[in-house]
């Protein structure tokens, strides 16, 4: 059975362009990669969850930010390591400076038994659409474009 994982899309409107929030991921794998590795915030249902609320819990847990109002489906996604993320579009606006992360240990460097505390996410960004369709990891790009579709309705 593969993971599953729940995640928010959320979207403003700037100057007449469509923004979306997108998260680097935290962490010393991450630290070098730009382009291809943003993702929105996303992380694991739990036993017994609806996708909608673990979507919204892990939006504050990766963000700091409580998001509010009608989430949209936007269906699901498979990831290169299997995991499905099902995903939900939020028109929102979120002061990329107000974020903060939780925060995960792991074991850095691989194989030397040290446990090191890294932010889940270390930096957030609005970006337009051409620009988050280079920043996003590849299995999520059709997020973008049924967004895209969902807002020109």
């Amino acid at each position: 059975m593969p993971k599953r994982s729940a995640g928010i899309l959320m979207h403003r409107r700037a100057n007449g362009e469509l923004l979306v929030l997108l998260a680097h991921p935290g962490g010393p794998f991450w630290r070098g990669k730009d382009v291809g590795a943003w993702s929105i915030p996303k992380g694991g249902i739990e036993a017994g969850e609806q996708a909608e609320a673990a979507a919204r819990r892990e939006f504050a847990e990766e963000t700091g930010f409580s998001p509010s109002g009608v989430l949209h489906p936007l269906g699901t996604i498979r990831q290169r390591s299997g995991k499905v993320v099902e995903a939900f579009a939020l028109e929102g606006d979120f002061d990329i400076d107000q974020f903060r992360s939780a925060v995960v240990e792991i074991e850095w460097p691989p194989g030397r038994g040290r446990v090191q505390s890294f932010p889940e996410i270390d930096r957030l960004g609005w970006f337009a659409f051409p620009m988050a369709r280079e920043k996003i990891l590849p299995a999520q790009l059709p997020l973008l474009d049924r967004l895209e579709v969902l807002a020109s309705a």
